[in-house]
């Protein structure tokens, strides 16, 4: 590209675009890359405060902001999400389904470092809905190395750096345990709101159960649940180290593989993941998910939903942004909690 003075710059062609910003009201491009300045043009551009403009001028092995752009924006787009239109070098990827975003993190790390480009996005293993913003990339300077542009892409390799995993249609069964509940001495209000909570997703509820404290028994319900073809089961309640809370030994004794009994968040220590027979995942929720409006449930829900099986790792990690601070107004998944 070539700077001129833009009153000498009638008849050349903009190799970039000018934004016009006023206050409250607009931020937008006045001037599109490629347009013919036209003597009309001159006061608009001066008043925009360029006294000078760039116009184009082909030079080998140096790509305009607009084409490394698209290239950025291969290397991160993957299914399930749209590309807008390339704005000032600047293209944004929008969610099309509801979903689970997935983030290669050491790939994003490694683009970003390449310098002259970048790559922002949402915190990956969260939920979002179709037409939500997951990222944006653009490159700095108005022209690029070619060069530089093809070390991008042999960092992002054959697959793209994010992905956006559609929630799976699941049937629940949900086992309210303890015996103030099976008993009648107390109402149920711990189902409703795992009932809610299952509900954000789409999730069938295909089964209700009580059992009181005896393992044995809330044993068998799982294992009903189970049987009628529940492919997700959530056990509220008996969760703590109290003598009378049994219910992780029902999990136990019902699932062949504990991935972790306790967990580095709060609310939600005492959160069991495990998995039953033929990979049924079978959670322990503790007391705080009835109260709390956010705890450790609201971690791992939407990631089980997708399909993704967790492992020990997954929780271990989970202690930095583990800790939930309870704003009076709760802006979740749009704070710290979990990240």
């Amino acid at each position: 590209m070539k700077l001129r003075k833009t009153e000498e710059a009638v008849g050349q062609v903009l190799c970039h675009d000018i934004t016009q910003i006023v206050k409250g009201v607009t931020k937008d491009a006045r001037f599109r890359k490629g347009h013919v300045i036209a003597p009309e043009d001159i006061p608009v551009l001066l008043s925009l405060g360029k006294d000078h403009v760039y116009i184009w001028e082909n030079e080998e092995g140096m790509l305009h902001e607009n084409e490394a752009a698209e290239i950025l924006c291969g290397i991160c787009r993957n299914e399930h999400m749209r590309a807008t239109e390339v704005k000032e070098g600047k293209i944004e990827l929008i969610a099309e389904c509801d979903g689970l975003l997935k983030v290669d993190r050491k790939k994003l790390c490694k683009v970003n470092a390449l310098g002259e480009m970048m790559i922002a996005s949402r915190h990956g293993d969260f939920p979002v809905k179709a037409g939500d913003k997951i990222a944006g990339t653009r490159v700095i300077p108005l022209v690029i190395e070619r060069e530089k542009m093809e070390q991008a892409k042999a960092v992002g390799g054959e697959e793209p750096i994010f992905e956006l995993k559609p929630f799976l249609k699941k049937k629940a069964g949900i086992i309210a345990t303890g015996n103030e509940v099976y008993y009648r001495r107390i109402e149920d209000t711990f189902t409703p709101v795992v009932e809610e909570k299952l509900a954000e997703y789409g999730v069938e509820v295909m089964g209700l159960e009580t059992s009181s404290d005896d393992p044995k028994m809330t044993e068998g319900k799982i294992r009903r649940l189970l049987e009628g073809g529940a492919d997700l089961i959530l056990c509220t309640g008996g969760m703590s180290v109290d003598p009378d809370d049994r219910t992780p030994a029902a999990i136990r004794n019902v699932a062949p593989q504990v991935v972790t009994y306790g967990a580095p968040v709060l609310p939600g220590a005492m959160f069991l993941l495990a998995y039953g027979e033929g990979e049924v995942p079978i959670m322990g929720l503790p007391g705080c998910v009835m109260y709390a409006k956010r705890t450790v449930f609201d971690l791992v829900l939407p990631r089980v939903l997708a399909g993704e099986r967790l492992k020990k790792e997954d929780f271990e990690i989970m202690g930095e942004g583990g800790l939930c601070l309870n704003c009076p107004v709760c802006v979740f998944p749009n704070c710290g909690f979990g990240k």
